[in-house]
């Protein structure tokens, strides 16, 4: 993106998790995974490993997602110039979406005209021609909608989006559907739904709607969790029967077969012979759909998962012809579980008995089971999304023998992201989140398998926690890394890179400015285990890790309440969720006690010798901003001045004061003096209400004592410390369409004083203002004026879909004529997000408001 030929604005990184429903995650004949990631739907590319892009539009949480054409279409798909995405959220609003192939570009298409009343949580679809498709959507509300898509068969053409029918299915709603067309009967339409009942209902229709009950089927004994139907088994060149595959909570799979009653009965030998063979089926009801009726049988029950059965999918067609026909559909079903594995069921040789081939999983104590698996389009990878938010991706590497390995997949916070914060040299961003973690996110400099760039992976997962957590700050100046971070509890907790880390690191950045000698001498912490309430992270020395080698034997049966001991290691390659859940953590080395109430805010100077922590306030008494001394970690001052939360603070870059707003719609400056070594003063030098709301956010020039703020009332003002002794107000921009929630102001040069500041707006949306300050003529220093206009409008594709919880810039390097600034950003639909801003002028800034 590029406004006024001095700016260019492109996307670098976008980290998410996976909402943590069922049938949230559709693969598509294109080869890329849609999932919803809060409000948003997010697009991965498994080749890459990276979220390509999201889609702004719903406005409550995303719950499933339908690709036209899905994997099980793909061979229908290689002429397809745009693919269509079919996404329903937890308001029963249901939007279509069109992703050109050439153009790699997504375009909103339309909101479905008769949305459900409740949330939705099935879509299926099928392709009936190349510019048609059937699609059912079910919803808590008890109905079935029977939609029929039309896409363009012009360039430039628009899809129509019509409801065929309506189904009420009664109190007990339906949580799976799938749609196949009959074989032998083009005509009719046969629609399987399974909820919470236990019983599977099929409904029989045309093209057209009209459908009508036809049957059910019993035998499971739990809820219905998901459906699939095969497309049509040819027998002699002539498609004859379809396989339908249900799962349940009753932790078993049933596949169902429908046989064209003509072909059972065409003779009667062959009626025998299927009668006694291992794979005899056992007799169902009667399907009759127009002139034709349909056999239906139980063809055989998996048992093999230990919990529910969240997903079955058959593994989709490939494109050999057989039998003259264009597509051969292979006996092979993936099925994914709360037990924390996927299975592969193919039916054996000889017998035909259906037997478990392949199972995968995650070995990691603390996840808690999948909630769907997915083939990809030809079949050589499965896809599974978990309880943590995350995806888990195995590929058949093998040639003449199966040989699945776990590959890379983007991965993020699955709640929202509260804070966010740089390295102090930018190696690695570090972000929190209410999901209890903290992640660090880095450019994997020397992988590979990508030439044309660097790719961003999550390379730790330094906290796991047992409370949400909402902020964080690096501690600045020399020696290892170390980060603080709050959460919802009085203390703020310190902790500090492990060996195994800064080796990691070293590899991701192709550097050896990450790992000076004399740190690695000093570092003799390898690794952390977590406790078993996890609240507390131990540290693993490098010494006792030669001394327990011995001691894995088993000293007593694992019990629940036993936790192994994770087994840190440096990473040469990206890591998968296996490996960041349990062997990525850092050690705890302090605590801060002090706060009376939740953690809420935190920052640290630039020398790195203070951290300034605030906490969830309604008094003045507990709305006190405190200051420990980094190394000793001592309280060293009590900042009193608001009277409730203070939402955001930050020191100066000269450390000289520490600015604070709050609630209570007030900013405070307060002078910091170090007296001693071990001693601080620090008065307050000016509080002013600045707004009308709530003031969520602040940021300070870099190069001066100018400051902004921003508040709920959709204002943004640039104040002055006048002279060191009060503070004046420079100008307010012109008010932004939504409340302003976070603020980063990055300098372009002392000489100049040009900046850009960054606006993050509840919307989502951000904003690029070019800022000049004046200086006075005086040769004090302070502040004449400055000039403001507006540099870039992100692209809503590329901005956050929920408020912008936190930005900040990654300082320019200065050596560059070129500059390269990055800015990160995080926000409340789970995303953490890193742009890459090119600026070739800043002479030519235009200026749109001066105050002398």
């Amino acid at each position: 993106m590029s406004i006024n030929g001095g700016t260019e604005v492109k996307k670098v990184f976008i980290g998410a998790g996976c909402n943590r429903v069922v049938n949230n995650v559709s693969w598509g004949a294109c080869d890329l995974v849609a999932f919803g990631a809060q409000n948003a739907v997010a697009i991965f590319s498994p080749k890459t490993a990276q979220i390509v892009t999201t889609l702004p539009g719903h406005k409550s949480s995303v719950n499933c997602t339908q690709w036209l054409p899905s994997n099980k279409f793909a061979f229908k798909a290689k002429e397809l110039e745009k693919h269509y995405l079919l996404s329903g959220d937890a308001d029963g609003a249901i939007i279509l979406w069109e992703f050109s192939l050439l153009e790699r570009k997504w375009r909103y298409v339309l909101q479905a005209p008769q949305s459900h009343k409740k949330g939705v949580t099935c879509i299926t679809g099928i392709m009936v021609t190349k510019t048609e498709a059937l699609v059912a959507s079910t919803s808590s509300d008890g109905k079935v909608h029977v939609w029929e898509v039309l896409f363009p068969s012009t360039t430039g053409g628009d899809c129509k989006l019509q409801c065929l029918e309506t189904l009420f299915v009664g109190s007990k709603p339906m949580v799976a559907l799938s749609l196949a067309t009959l074989p032998g009967n083009t005509g009719h339409v046969v629609l399987a739904m399974g909820g919470l009942d236990n019983k599977i209902h099929l409904y029989c229709g045309e093209r057209t709607g009209k459908f009508l009950r036809a049957c059910e089927l019993k035998g499971h004994t739990d809820w219905i969790r998901s459906l699939d139907f095969s497309l049509p088994i040819c027998t002699n060149g002539e498609p004859n029967s379809i396989l339908l595959v249900s799962s349940s909570q009753d932790k078993g799979i049933r596949i169902w077969k429908m046989a064209l009653r003509s072909s059972l009965c065409s003779t009667q030998g062959a009626y025998r012979k299927e009668e006694m063979s291992l794979a005899s089926y056992i007799e169902g009801p009667l399907l009759v759909a127009g002139s034709s009726s349909y056999q239906i049988s139980l063809e055989s029950l998996l048992i093999g998962h230990e919990d529910w059965v969240y997903s079955v999918e058959w593994q989709p067609p490939s494109t050999e012809s057989v039998e003259g026909i264009g597509y051969y559909q292979p006996q092979s079903i993936l099925s994914a579980s709360m037990d924390k594995t996927m299975m592969i069921w193919q039916p054996e040789k000889n017998s035909g008995i259906w037997m478990n081939v392949v199972t995968v999983g995650e070995l990691s104590h603390c996840a808690l089971g999948f909630y769907g698996g997915h083939w990809s389009p030809s079949g050589d990878s499965i896809l599974a999304h978990g309880y943590g938010g995350s995806f888990h991706l195995w590929k058949n590497v093998g040639v003449d023998l199966d040989n699945w390995q776990p590959q890379k997949v983007p991965s993020g916070h699955f709640a929202g992201v509260t804070d966010i914060v740089w390295a102090r040299s930018g190696e690695y961003i570090l972000s929190v989140s209410h999901d209890q973690t903290t992640r660090i996110y880095a450019s994997w400099q020397n992988e590979a398998s990508l030439i044309d760039g660097d790719s961003w992976h999550e390379i730790a997962r330094p906290q796991v926690h047992g409370h949400d957590i909402n902020c964080v700050t690096i501690v600045q100046g020399k020696g290892n890394h170390r980060f603080v971070s709050g959460a919802d509890e009085k203390v703020a907790r310190v902790f500090e890179a492990t060996l195994s880390f800064l080796k990691t690191l070293n590899h991701a950045t192709s550097q050896n400015i990450s790992l000076p000698e004399d740190l690695q001498a000093d570092v003799q912490v390898l690794g952390a285990n977590m406790s078993a309430l996890g609240l507390s992270q131990k540290p693993i020395y490098v010494q006792a890790t030669h001394d327990n080698q011995d001691r894995n034997g088993n000293d007593g049966l694992d019990t629940i309440e036993t936790i192994p001991d994770a087994v840190p290691a440096v990473l040469t390659e990206p890591p998968i969720e296996d490996q960041l859940a349990w062997h990525t953590l850092w050690p705890e080395s302090h605590k801060l006690y002090g706060h009376g109430n939740e953690l809420f805010s935190l920052c640290c100077d630039h020398e790195g010798k203070l951290v300034a922590s605030s906490c969830k306030a309604q008094s003045a008494t507990a709305a006190e901003i405190w200051l420990w001394q980094v190394g000793s970690w001592k309280a060293v001052g009590q900042l009193r001045s608001h009277s409730l939360t203070v939402t955001q603070m930050e020191f100066s870059h000269d450390d000289s004061m520490l600015l604070a707003v709050s609630r209570d719609r007030q900013f405070s400056v307060f002078t910091i003096k170090r007296t001693g070594t071990d001693e601080i003063s620090y008065q307050l030098l000016a509080r002013q209400e600045a707004h009308k709301r709530i003031i969520w956010s602040c940021s300070w020039n870099p190069y001066g004592h100018e400051f902004a703020t921003g508040s709920r009332d959709k204002t943004v003002k640039i104040w002055a410390v006048d002279k060191g002794s009060s503070v004046k107000l420079l100008m307010t921009l012109p008010q932004f369409d939504s409340s302003v929630t976070a603020l980063s102001w990055v300098g372009l040069g002392h000489q100049k004083n040009d900046g850009f500041l960054a606006v993050g707006m509840e919307s989502g949306l951000i904003e690029l203002w070019s800022l000049s300050v004046r200086r006075a003529d005086d040769g004090s220093g302070s502040a004449a004026g400055v000039a403001a206009a507006v540099a870039v409008k992100l692209d809503p594709f590329m901005c956050h879909v929920s408020a912008v919880n936190r930005l900040a810039w990654k300082g320019p390097k200065k050596s560059e004529n070129c500059k390269n600034i990055q800015l990160a950003s995080c926000g409340a639909d789970n995303c953490v997000r890193v742009f890459e801003q090119k600026v070739f002028s800043f002479n030519k800034i235009s200026v749109s408001q001066t105050v002398p």
